[in-house]
């Protein structure tokens, strides 16, 4: 099963005090990390593939700091497919790719892409990146973004998946902060933002 997220921003200290872009209400960065973790590996399995929009973490550019950030992921269920965010650094994925390795099912646990890659599913075609596109008039392309946090584009084709996104509300029951979008979640949230729009 493939699931998508954004914006994790593990490690990131600044969460706490800029409220410009991520309303998130936790006393450490240990708490908001253990957080997503959890609430992460109880939807996706080993067998599932995770697509991250962007916006790992936020780490200083020490071999220390991306030896932690290594140590996380690898807690984390399944392949992970990193799109390059603003915040996430060439130098870390090299990092990960140097140390990646394989899980059970014999394919690697990360795959990198710097600007993002395209999906097909239940009819629609994904545009996956990290900054919203506008994508025009186009019946069934949909760009599955992060980077804008708490905020929503204003267009039916853009669907921010990030951690923080208010567009999680349209999905009928609440799902519990960072776990990350399945294929099926997705097209709800897309569903409900077209119905949305066609009502304006």
């Amino acid at each position: 099963m493939n699931f998508f997220t954004a914006d994790t921003h593990f490690f990131d200290q600044n969460l706490k005090y800029d409220l410009h872009f991520a309303h998130r209400h936790f006393l450490t960065v240990t708490e908001m990390n253990r957080t997503i973790l959890t609430n992460w590996n109880k939807a996706v399995s080993e067998q599932d593939t995770v697509y991250h929009l962007g916006d790992i973490g936020l780490l200083r550019s020490k071999k220390e700091d991306y030896e932690k950030m290594y140590e996380l992921l690898k807690e984390l269920h399944g392949h992970l497919v990193l799109i390059k965010g603003n915040h996430d650094t060439r130098a870390l994925f090299k990092f990960l790719g140097k140390n990646n390795y394989l899980l059970a099912d014999k394919k690697p646990k990360f795959v990198f892409h710097d600007v993002g890659c395209i999906l097909k599913f239940d009819h629609f075609q994904f545009f996956l990146t990290h900054y919203p596109l506008m994508l025009g008039i186009s019946r069934n392309s949909i760009n599955l973004h992060g980077h804008v946090h708490h905020y929503s584009v204003d267009a039916a084709s853009n669907i921010n998946v990030g951690v923080d996104s208010p567009e999680i509300a349209y999905l009928v029951k609440k799902i519990p902060f960072g776990t990350p979008l399945s294929s099926a979640e997705v097209v709800k949230v897309v569903k409900g933002k077209q119905v949305d729009f066609q009502k304006r």
